[in-house]
């Protein structure tokens, strides 16, 4: 066996966005080459893969506190004679490259979210003795030209990006500086790239972008295709059951989009919506380009075309700006739309937006109330929700064994967790699902087509 394709360690840590565990399932492919496989912990790996988020308060801190307790880990390595290489990949790396490098000069490769197929020509270097590795660069390549051909099974459920990048420019959002300009997948790629994935035995696809409505990739015919458009050659697909997509922008919800919600039955009428405040003032600030009345109009239409959707959404309280007033009017929506979950988070300023300078800030205190105040209501509409359901049959899709003993986990068509007594031939099997209990964050049931006797083995 030759130096290249010895077997190494490979540990990959994921923050973020499913369009985070895309790339990194993609990195581990395009490592495999090089003799790489996946283990759970970084004791002992070869190469470390931090994939970064930079959303979320304090992240490229919470980054470099992994930085300090991987240091030990490769000083432990190099004393007993090893080596282990540290790579910092995502939008941390993207929007903090040198940064890190200047804080943590043991990291050998930092990497922006567009240049992940470079990874293997990275560590190649690296191998060679090269140190301190930079590249987040916005090549003119597009990475999804170099996926590798062979790539190991998603599992029952898989994620497929189909847009990247994002042109909006929300006050508040680094995405436009950290991924990039809108880019669409050719449709022709994004089909070979699920049959691939059917074949292995995925039966529902989760279509990812930063914008993925925004979608509008040139389709095998020559012309332009939307998402709606792809959704439904997706669907004609033998062996897909399921298609879900996140994240939306209520600008780009389309009507070609809206009719597929009501015309392709593998579409799930479960939708990701983010309206992030009820407030116009606080929208025009945002610069979301969309009122409350138009996002309101929309889920109308939306419900009308598909009168089982659930909406989810999410929320931002305390924007600069935002008054007492403001922050009603995002209660008065919520209460009028009725959200199935939603996410929501207190402002906090991201380096390099313009929200972040503003000068109008809320204090931590009426964010902190605000928010509580928001999730309270939001908590009792997932409840509600819910709650619906109790009695109600609804088919499941199995993908694991649960915690218990002869326990098995599937997803309902509303993406809720659904606990079933049941064997594990289960997996990848949709099935119709009583729903006899409610908990906090799941569903339990009973397979409603099978014979009693069946139920109690």
């Amino acid at each position: 066996m030759t130096n290249a394709t010895r077997p190494r360690g490979l540990h990959v840590q994921t923050w973020g966005c499913q369009m985070n565990v895309y790339d990194s399932a993609r990195m581990v492919d395009a490592l495999a080459p090089l003799g790489f496989t996946l283990q759970p912990a970084p004791e002992g790996a070869d190469l470390v893969v931090l994939n970064t988020c930079h959303i979320r308060e304090k992240a490229s801190e919470k980054v470099f506190a992994e930085l300090g307790r991987l240091r030990r880990l490769k000083e432990a390595r190099a004393a007993e004679g090893g080596r282990m290489l540290i790579a910092v990949a995502g939008c941390v790396a993207q929007a903090e490259g040198a940064e890190i490098l200047r804080r943590a000069p043991y990291v050998d490769i930092v990497l922006g979210p567009q240049t992940t197929h470079r990874l293997p020509a990275l560590v190649a270097r690296a191998d060679a003795g090269e140190r301190a590795l930079l590249d987040t660069e916005f090549p003119a390549e597009d990475k999804f030209d170099h996926l590798p051909e062979e790539a190991a099974p998603q599992g029952i459920s898989a994620f497929l990006t189909v847009q990247e990048g994002c042109d909006r420019f929300c006050s508040f959002c680094v995405v436009p500086y950290t991924r990039g300009a809108e880019q669409s997948r050719p449709a022709a790629a994004v089909l070979a790239e699920a049959r691939r994935l059917v074949a292995q035995g995925t039966r529902e696809i989760t279509l990812l972008g930063q914008n993925v409505n925004a979608y509008h990739g040139i389709g095998p015919d020559g012309r332009e295709w939307g998402l709606g458009r792809l959704i439904r050659a997706l669907a004609e697909l033998p062996g897909l059951d399921r298609i879900r997509y996140t994240t939306s922008h209520p600008r780009d919800m389309d009507d070609e989009l809206i009719a597929a919600h009501a015309e392709v039955p593998a579409l799930m009428p479960y939708l990701h919506l983010p309206v992030q405040s009820g407030s116009d003032a606080v929208l025009k600030a945002m610069n979301r380009r969309h009122t409350a009345d138009e996002y309101l109009r929309l889920v109308e239409r939306l419900r009308a075309a598909r009168p089982d959707l659930a909406l989810s959404s999410d929320f931002i309280v305390g924007h600069p700006g935002e008054t007492e007033a403001d922050f009603e009017a995002t209660l008065a929506l919520v209460r009028r739309v009725g959200f199935a979950s939603a996410f929501s988070f207190k402002f906090s300023p991201r380096p390099g937006t313009p929200a972040a300078e503003a000068k109008d800030q809320v204090d931590e205190p009426t964010k902190d109330r605000r928010l509580r105040t928001l999730q309270a209501v939001l908590r009792d509409q997932q409840a509600a929700f819910n709650a619906a359901l109790l009695g109600r049959t609804v088919a499941v899709l199995f993908m694991e064994p649960g915690r218990h003993q002869g326990q098995m986990v599937g997803r309902s068509p509303f993406l809720q967790p659904v606990h079933v007594q049941g064997p594990t031939t289960l997996a990848g099997e949709i099935r119709p699902v009583t729903i006899t209990a409610i908990h906090p964050n799941s569903l339990a049931g009973r397979l409603a087509d099978a014979a009693p006797a069946a139920e109690a083995a």
